[in-house]
Order: C-alpha cells, then sequence, then structure tokens
C-alpha cells in the first residue's frame, strides 16, 4: 500500500495558480537558461536547497511531498533538457503543460524499480492527470525501460509538438527512451513543476524547437480492428459507500428501470470508454461511483462469443438482463488482473451467451482508484453486427 499512499501525497501537494506567459507556445526562439534561484520557483518553506556545490547551480528537492514549481512560464511545444539525480524512494516526478493541479501532463522516473533493473518496464512513465485524476492505471503501454542511475545525474532530452511527445534519457543521439504518440491531457501549455526528491541542474527550454516531430497524433493501433465495442449508452453516476456492491449474494441492485436516462458515449484510442475523461473521479478510496453501460450484439443465430474484457475497478455483466460475470481489477488488492491492475484487453476473457436478434450487452461498473471504464473487444464478427 506504500505506492498508493504516495502518489496521494504526491497529488495532493498541488495549488492551483495563474501562470504569466512569457515564452512563446509556438514558434521558434533561442534557447533559455531557466534559473535555478529561489526566486524563480514557488515551493514550501523547507522542501527545496539551493547550491552551486558540485560545480554547477543545483535545486534540490529534499521533501518530496510538495511540489516545486516554476514562476513566470508558459511553454507549450519545443524542447526541454535538464539533469536529473531522481532519489525519491518511490516516484520523481516531472509537470510540464501544467495549468493547475486539475489539469497537466507527467513525466517520471518510477524508483521503486528502477535499482540494478535496467530492463524493468516501469522504470519511466507518462500520464496526463485531468479533472485530478492520474491516468495511470488505464495507460500501461505508456511506460518503458531505462538504465537511469539515482546517485549520479541523468540527462533528459522531451520534445513536446502537438499531441506527440518523445523522451531521452542519457543516449541522446539514439532512438528515444520514450514515444508518445498521442498525449492524453486536455492542456496545450503550461508551466512546469517538479515533485519528489530530486536534484535538478542545468534546465533550458528551447521554445519551438521540435526537431521535425509532427504536432498530429499517431495512429491508433486499434484503429483497424472492428471488433472493438466502441459504441454505447451511459446513465448518470450514482456516489455509493463501500459497501454498496453492483452484484451479490443478496441479489442484483441498482440496475436501471425502463425509465432511466440514457446518452451516447464513444470510446477514445485503444477502444477505452474513459468514464473519468466525462466524470472525474473519487474523492477517496471509501466511497465508489457506479454506474451503467450498454450496447446491443445483433446475432444472425444463438450462439456464444468470447469477449476480450478491460476495465477499472469493479464490473459486472449482463446479456438480455442476466448477471454472467463480476469481478473487481484493483491495482494493489487482491485478484488483481493482468497486468499488475492496470487497464488491458488481457484483463479477463467473458463466454457471452447470444440469443437469434438483438441482445442487450449491459455492464455496471464502479470506480474507486484513479481512472475508471473499460475496453471490450469480440474475438470474431461472425455471424454478428454490433453499433458502428
Amino acid at each position: 500500500m506504500k505506492r498508493i499512499v504516495c502518489i496521494g501525497l504526491l497529488l495532493g501537494g498541488f495549488a492551483a495558480m495563474a501562470q504569466k506567459k512569457t515564452v512563446a507556445k509556438s514558434g521558434e526562439m533561442s534557447p533559455k537558461v531557466v534559473p535555478l534561484k529561489p526566486e524563480a520557483w514557488k515551493f514550501a518553506d523547507g522542501a527545496v536547497v539551493f547550491d552551486d556545490s558540485a560545480g554547477v547551480s543545483r535545486m534540490k528537492i529534499v521533501d518530496g511531498r510538495w511540489f516545486v514549481q516554476l514562476k513566470d512560464m508558459d511553454f507549450g511545444d519545443g524542447t526541454i533538457e535538464f539533469d536529473d539525480i531522481p532519489t525519491d524512494d518511490v516516484f520523481s516526478i516531472f509537470y510540464f503543460r501544467l495549468q493547475d493541479s486539475l489539469e497537466n501532463e507527467t513525466f517520471y522516473f518510477r524508483t521503486t524499480w528502477a535499482h540494478d533493473h535496467p530492463y524493468v518496464m516501469e522504470a519511466v512513465q507518462y500520464t496526463p492527470i485531468v479533472k485530478g485524476v492520474m491516468y495511470w492505471d488505464a495507460l500501461p503501454h505508456y511506460q518503458t525501460f531505462s538504465d537511469f542511475s539515482t546517485n549520479k545525474p541523468n540527462h533528459v532530452k522531451i520534445i513536446l509538438s502537438g499531441k506527440q511527445m518523445r523522451v531521452w534519457v542519457n543516449h541522446l543521439g539514439e532512438r528515444p527512451t520514450l514515444a508518445v504518440p498521442y498525449l492524453e491531457g486536455n492542456t496545450t501549455h503550461g508551466t512546469f513543476a517538479f515533485q519528489g526528491k530530486h536534484i535538478i541542474s542545468n534546465l533550458v527550454v528551447k521554445p519551438g524547437q521540435v526537431e521535425g516531430l509532427s504536432p498530429e497524433p499517431d495512429l491508433d493501433p486499434t484503429d483497424f480492428d472492428s471488433r472493438y465495442l466502441r459504441h454505447w449508452q451511459m446513465t448518470e453516476p450514482d456516489t455509493a459507500g463501500e459497501n454498496k456492491m453492483l452484484a451479490g449474494r443478496l441479489g442484483i441492485r441498482g440496475i436501471p428501470g425502463e425509465h432511466a436516462v440514457w446518452r451516447p458515449i464513444d470510446a477514445e484510442r485503444r477502444g477505452f470508454v474513459n468514464l473519468s475523461r466525462i466524470f472525474g473521479g473519487t474523492s477517496s478510496m471509501a466511497v465508489s461511483r457506479m454506474m451503467f453501460l450498454k450496447t446491443t450484439l445483433h446475432a444472425k443465430e444463438a450462439k456464444t462469443v468470447q469477449l476480450r474484457l478491460g476495465f477499472l475497478d469493479d464490473i459486472s455483466m449482463f446479456v438480455n438482463g442476466r448477471l454472467i460475470y463480476a469481478d473487481k481489477n484493483i491495482f494493489g488488492f487482491p485478484a488483481v488482473k493482468v497486468p499488475n491492475g492496470r487497464l488491458s484487453i488481457e484483463n479477463s476473457t467473458v463466454s457471452v451467451p447470444l440469443k437469434a436478434g438483438d441482445n442487450e450487452l449491459m455492464v455496471g461498473i464502479r470506480g474507486n482508484f484513479y481512472s475508471w471504464g473499460l475496453v471490450a473487444r469480440l474475438d470474431d464478427l461472425e455471424g454478428l453486427v454490433i453499433e458502428r
């Protein structure tokens, strides 16, 4: 549970602040050295030490609970470079395009698994924060290995261009350490901040210098796969305590009646029906939010089909009003799904019995840990028609 608590502390340190716009968001400008001096940054008392004892100006964050935010900066597209010794026990985070505590983007070192493990996939990661929700558990594909050090400087180079990002850690001139073909956040510009323990030096920004990286998002790898269920109807969420279950030994609760109000929702990239984007998250793990989704499968004849299902966090699935599946997928808890409680089409496979004609597939879903939503893909569409 240490990792869960630490993320909460890191996010909890933010405060919304208006930013002066002193660096252009587009068009190339000369490189700008960012001063690592107390007057250039906003931070909690005792959280940061500034010195030049190593022969270079350094900003040493010694209290990782709070954020250290750059004043008077508004940066959109371009190159950011700095040297970083990530000294935190869990996360050393860099925030960019930061508007406030609810809307920003992040790149971070996951130092928990970094020691003596140069190929561990969780070493460096990207996630946005949207409506105060960190999408970490919904985006396991935005992480990779990196042989960074926690006791000597690592050179970090980040290129931001529209919806794309490339990150290099140490090995400049080679292929990027991390490529993000689609930045998932809502912000397009903002200031910088660091959180967790770091030692930062040589921070330079190059507005507008994107080295030919296109601002357009790269193709969604699922765009050419017709098997994904991308179009659903949804109810409004209902806030409920931890003990209010979607389905259990005492029967099914809260199933929408005939007078329920439904409205459409479409999947985002990779088939993700992202409820966090619309509804945000919850204030604590003791309080959950429940809602229902439904779609229609038309079968030429009665058959049982296999559905690959990814979900966060608690799900119950019904076909024509009958419960066929119920499960949980919450990071750090028992019965966690591969990969380690994060959203993936690998989470589960459900056998779905269909009758000839139209079949209502309804899903009750509850979120209480970071992002929530689902991704669903049929094994094949032989004899089936799905909503387009």
